[in-house]
């Protein structure tokens, strides 16, 4: 599982190469999100772990009026970002790390992260910081995945390839927040009020085009725990872990020419009191 130091280093930049397939394999998600900030207030909004921008971007086009800013540990995650976001004069990126970020000049009122926040080595601290920066009243949303069971475009690839379960499921990780219990935990005792769950589920494109399947190889060999597995097998073991990972594939539906498999997360809310 990606961890902060990858996100630095390889993770960050084969996510930044790779950004049209990650908006692609989001973009169920990401309307979701949007469709719930829209009726948020916000003239001050801060995007953590903003990745390639996708959220960020979309922010600024819809609140002409209003400043966002959207941070990340990766430095090519955040120049693509600026590359793709340069038209919008009031969006900015930082490189920084979430957990103690703070800028004077700048006082979000409404936070928000598209699965950036289950990284974090002590997530109480850093949701304290976030709680710490926001305006009295000010609220937080984020996404970030339920159990890996509800999540087979992570699952069934890895259990292809024999690859075990973390030893800790809480370890930081795309999983991180998949417990509610333990997640409301965290953002209660980092001094977040009205918590609340709301469960979404959405397909995760991972192929598209003439030939969905072998597109969607060429998305497991770059994103995702298959990836490193992958690479880090000889030629022929991996010429037969694709080729395991195809035939499941070839029996999803891919009407259309999308293929898009299972995927569920917790859209979650909380706000800061008065």
């Amino acid at each position: 599982m990606a961890t902060k130091a990858d996100w630095q280093d390889a993770t960050g930049k084969v996510w930044a190469r790779s950004f049209d397939r990650t908006d692609r394999a989001f973009a169920g998600l990401t309307q979701i999100m949007l469709e719930r900030l829209s009726a948020m207030p916000g003239e001050a909004i801060l995007d953590i772990g903003c990745g390639a921008g996708e959220l960020s971007i979309a922010l600024a086009t819809a609140r002409p009026h209003a400043r966002i800013r959207g941070i990340d540990v990766s430095p090519e995650l955040v120049e693509t970002s600026r590359q793709r976001g340069a038209a919008c004069t009031n969006l900015a990126f930082d490189c920084a790390d979430a957990t103690t970020w703070a800028d004077a000049s700048f006082s979000p009122d409404l936070l928000t992260s598209r699965h950036g926040v289950m990284f974090f080595d002590d997530p109480v601290a850093a949701f304290g910081n976030f709680h710490a920066i926001v305006q009295a009243g000010g609220r937080v949303l984020f996404s970030s995945f339920r159990a890996p069971a509800l999540n087979a475009w992570v699952t069934e690839p890895s259990r292809l390839l024999g690859l075990p379960a973390p030893d800790d499921p809480f370890a930081p990780g795309p999983f991180a927040f998949a417990d509610d219990d333990r997640t409301r935990s965290i953002l209660a005792k980092a001094g977040w009020r009205e918590i609340d769950f709301e469960p979404v589920d959405f397909g995760f494109v991972v192929g598209a085009g003439d030939d969905p399947v072998t597109d969607a190889l060429a998305f497991f060999r770059k994103i995702g725990p298959p990836a490193r597995a992958l690479f880090e097998m000889a030629d022929a073991a991996r010429e037969d872990a694709l080729g395991k990972i195809a035939r499941w594939l070839a029996g999803k539906p891919h009407d259309g020419g999308v293929l898009a498999l299972p995927a569920a997360a917790w859209i979650v809310t909380a706000r800061k009191a008065d």
